[in-house]
């Protein structure tokens, strides 16, 4: 017969453990004054034990915001009621598009936080689409923001902008970085061979209607501009098609290809204390990436194989997105509406600015996470967040931004809307009316993608990495800057 004592520590371990948990979600039971705690360590017979009442639900809730908020980037904040005021009362363009932008970084970390507390919620299928859905809304915003601006040049730039500093700056900085603390890096060739594919799908997608348009431009330039609208849209059905299964593919039947090691992401000559997947990343979340890995980009050990639990109530969850979702909207707003005379002031052409600053601020939870996982010797998950969001970029923000013209041309504008084109001399190429957005990229834009896919695609094939192979990617990243700045 088990003796009272034995039932007494029983209670007392279940009490522990879910003490423990509670106070990892961000919850506690708080114990009230009692003469008889002794009880809990003691025989139990007769004993009345301790008394508990549960915390309020905000003050858990308010816990969980501020550790939110504990990274430095948030200090940006402050820069969200500015560039708002700025946009109202239509301050300077410079200061209005400078605040705007700024701010739009830390919303993207704090979205990407309470995106994936609510994601925990539903499991790893469920939570995995709320994580797709939300880990390029900053860029999505900026680009449909643009769209109805006129600013079609922006829309294009910004979107392939996000893809090529995902694939080039974020993987070549966790290439550079994470090869300074390990000498040689593996990662998982099936996962990221399945991810690359995807990538040369899209490129290829791109070239169809912007080789089409090309070719039989000169011949009758009406149907050409109805024809690349046509298979623009077929292209677009086509690539959110691929998008959903790709999801599947990656929450469903091959999960194991995108998880990340438990014991690091390779075996090469580790350089630190052979620690750096206990640690925290500090980073943000891997919403963007391909869901995989935990809060703040990288779980720990312990954490990886327990079950994480919501830090936020549904309700508050919930306020956060929407408000933060809405601000992100505002400030997008602002930001394109000032973008046309802040580049007229600054010099700086509208592909520029599209290409290459405007994705800083959308990629800037990736860039971090991805580079400090990858020193941690974590490079399945750098890889994920890295390779991940140009993937959602590609196969689902820019065939989105495609059908998004096309539902306000036919039922928002009529025919009031455009067919733009993304040409070589940085201006808008107005063609007949009754034409939404299309897929027809500037060509040098398209060869860009094109030659930045294979590279990623060479440097990838034998599933190491290296500094000197991170160094490569950097390099034709700045060699494409410069031919945007000055083209």
């Amino acid at each position: 017969m088990v003796s009272m004592d034995v039932w007494s520590k029983a209670r007392v371990l279940i009490r522990t453990k879910s003490e423990w948990r509670r106070q990892a979600s961000g919850r506690r039971l708080v114990q009230l004054p009692s003469g008889e705690n002794e009880a809990l360590l003691g025989d139990a017979s007769g004993a009345k034990g301790a008394h508990y009442v549960r915390e309020p639900w905000w003050r858990g809730d308010l816990q969980a915001v501020k550790g939110f908020l504990s990274n430095w980037v948030h200090l940006l904040l402050v820069a969200v009621p500015l560039g708002i005021l700025a946009g109202a009362l239509k301050w300077n363009s410079v200061y209005v598009f400078c605040l705007n932008f700024l701010a739009l970084i830390p919303l993207a970390l704090l979205l990407g936080d309470v995106t994936e507390d609510l994601a925990l919620r539903y499991g790893s299928v469920i939570g995995g689409l709320i994580n797709a859905t939300f880990g390029n809304i900053v860029e999505i915003i900026l680009s449909i923001a643009a769209l109805f601006h006129g600013l079609y040049i922006v829309v294009a730039a910004s979107l392939l902008g996000s893809i090529l500093s995902n694939l080039l700056l974020v993987t070549g900085c966790s290439f550079f970085f994470g090869g300074l603390y390990n000498k040689t890096q593996n990662f998982n060739p099936a996962g990221t061979q399945a991810s690359s594919s995807l990538l040369f799908l899209a490129a290829l997608a791109f070239l169809i209607p912007t080789g089409a348009g090309l070719m039989f431009s000169l011949e009758n330039p009406d149907d050409v501009d109805k024809m690349v609208l046509h298979i623009s849209r077929g292209t677009a059905v086509v690539l959110l098609l691929c998008y959903g299964c790709y999801l599947y593919f990656q929450l469903r039947t091959h999960v194991d290809l995108f998880q990340d090691d438990a014991n690091g992401g390779g075996n090469g000559g580790h350089r630190g204390n052979g620690e750096g997947d206990c640690e925290n990343a500090g980073g943000c979340g891997s919403g963007s990436g391909s869901g995989s890995g935990g809060r703040n980009g990288v779980e720990s050990s312990e954490s990886s194989h327990a079950d994480e639990e919501p830090e936020l109530s549904l309700i508050t969850s919930m306020l956060l997105l929407a408000t933060i979702t809405v601000t992100v909207a505002v400030a997008s707003e602002y930001l394109t509406a000032s973008l046309e005379q802040f580049s007229k002031r600054s010099g700086l052409g509208e592909a520029f600015l599209g290409t290459i600053v405007l994705p800083i601020a959308g990629n800037a939870c990736e860039h971090m996470t991805a580079v400090i996982v990858a020193t941690k010797n974590k490079m399945d998950l750098s890889m994920s967040v890295a390779i991940g969001s140009s993937i959602q970029v590609a196969l689902f923000a820019v065939p989105l931004a495609v059908v998004v013209g096309w539902i306000s041309d036919t039922y928002v504008f009529g025919s009031s809307a455009i067919l733009w084109s993304f040409t070589e001399d940085s201006q808008h190429r107005l063609c007949h009316p009754g034409h939404p957005f299309s897929l027809s990229f500037d060509p040098f834009a398209a060869m860009a993608l094109m030659l930045s896919v294979a590279q990623v695609n060479f440097v990838t094939a034998g599933a190491t990495s290296n500094w000197l192979l991170g160094v490569q990617l950097m390099a034709l990243y700045v060699l494409l800057s410069l031919a945007f700045y000055f083209k």
